[in-house]
């Protein structure tokens, strides 16, 4: 467990945040984790209990004397939404502050949702959301959001994605344009780090220090924790990871990029890429026993194919996992993280991508078999962005 150097303007949050760890506690557990005395620490409960943060929730077991009472937190003291703006699909939840999903809606992000109507949808759902719960505005802390990038999340603002199915997501200020409709703080960080920080709190009681985050879907993205804390560089180049190098002088996709790099092999453009060539040299692909163009062919006709035991779609999907093996392992390498988390609507799409990715990441991994990470899909999956930019949210509350 984390020992605390305590400060009067942070003692009550790193009470709370001690407590948040596990669902009962007491007091002589919170001393032994925060430097703090025992008059301070009950000033400090008493504090948390008047205001609501926190509740009693039965005794513990008694050690020769009386038995000690235990803490959690009150879950349901105030909410929180989070949002997941994606390539492929985007998600919606309503949280309470144990990050338990009160209301989730997903949609898929077709080249009509721009930011504007994506703004407006927002909105009609989190009203939607209010009203299924039978909650005031006033209960709700805010509204984090995990974003593809590169964005600037100081200004709330998604500066200019690639691949996004529809027009006009450029210098778009979604925190602003969200709080003018629902009147909520809204936050915005890459979607990246938002499902790290949602991951690393699944797994708090772990006490995981050292961790990477990755996700192969429409680009790759990747987030870091190091000794706790989110790593930020000078610049927000969220896809920079799939701009590494695995084939010197290899593909390019689409003419933009490296020659050679990681996402010219390890995404869904470069396999609809893949595909494609072939259908116009004379494969047949078909669905619903149609032929189809190649114009025609996208990813979830792949995994379709795919999951129907097509041995072409098999080879390339192997081939692309090989090579994400080999990206996963120069990440490793370099950062050596104890737990490794991945996701993303490739890894998601088959077993046997995230098996042979990871086969292949461990053969290249420096060092002893016993100093190898630890491989993840992570405890919250494809809601992991959501809840984590929920999490963002709750971090920075004050109390």
């Amino acid at each position: 467990m984390i020992v605390y150097q305590t400060t009067a303007k942070t003692l009550k949050r790193q009470v709370y945040d001690r407590i948040a760890v596990q669902d009962d506690v007491y007091k002589l557990e919170l001393m032994k984790d925060i430097d703090i005395t025992s008059s301070s620490l009950n000033r400090t409960l008493d504090e948390l209990l008047h205001e609501g943060w926190i509740v009693e929730s039965g005794l513990g077991p008694s050690t020769g004397g009386r038995r000690p009472t235990l803490y959690r937190i009150n879950a349901g003291h105030r909410y929180i939404f989070g949002l997941d703006i994606s390539r492929i699909y985007s998600v919606l939840g309503l949280y309470d502050l144990r990050m338990n999903a009160l209301y989730t809606h997903r949609w898929q992000m077709d080249e009509q949702m721009e930011p504007e109507v994506l703004a407006d949808y927002v909105a009609a759902r989190i009203q939607e959301a209010l009203a299924e719960r039978h909650l005031s505005r006033q209960r709700i802390m805010g509204i984090g959001i995990g974003a593809v990038g590169p964005l600037d999340h100081e200004q709330g603002t998604i500066l200019n994605p690639a691949y996004f199915p529809a027009a006009g997501w450029q210098n778009v200020n979604i925190c602003r344009m969200l709080s003018e409709r629902t009147g909520l703080t809204a936050v915005l960080d890459n979607g990246a780090n938002t499902a790290l920080i949602g991951e690393h709190w699944a797994m708090r009681e772990s006490n995981i220090q050292h961790m990477l985050y990755v996700n192969a879907g429409a680009g790759i993205r990747s987030a870091i924790l190091s000794s706790g804390q989110l790593v930020r560089g000078a610049m927000d180049k969220e896809g920079a990871v799939g701009q590494m190098v695995v084939q010197a002088g290899g593909a390019r996709l689409q003419e933009q990029g490296n020659y050679g790099a990681l996402e010219a092999y390890v995404s869904i453009q470069a396999l609809e890429q893949q595909v494609r060539q072939r259908s116009r040299m004379g494969m047949e692909f078909t669905r619903d026993g149609q032929p189809l163009q190649p114009e025609q062919i996208h990813f979830d006709t792949l995994v379709d194919a795919l999951r129907s035991g097509n041995p072409v779609l098999r080879e390339l999907f192997n081939q692309s996992a090989g090579y994400m093996g080999i990206g996963l392992a120069n990440l490793i390498n370099t950062l050596q993280p104890e737990k490794v988390i991945l996701g993303g609507a490739l890894i998601n799409a088959d077993q046997g991508y995230y098996d042979t990715a990871i086969a292949v990441a461990k053969k290249q991994i420096y060092g002893e078999e016993r100093l190898q990470p630890v491989f993840s899909r992570g405890v919250l999956q494809e809601n992991a962005v959501s809840v984590g930019a929920a999490v963002m949210i709750l971090a920075q509350m004050e109390m």
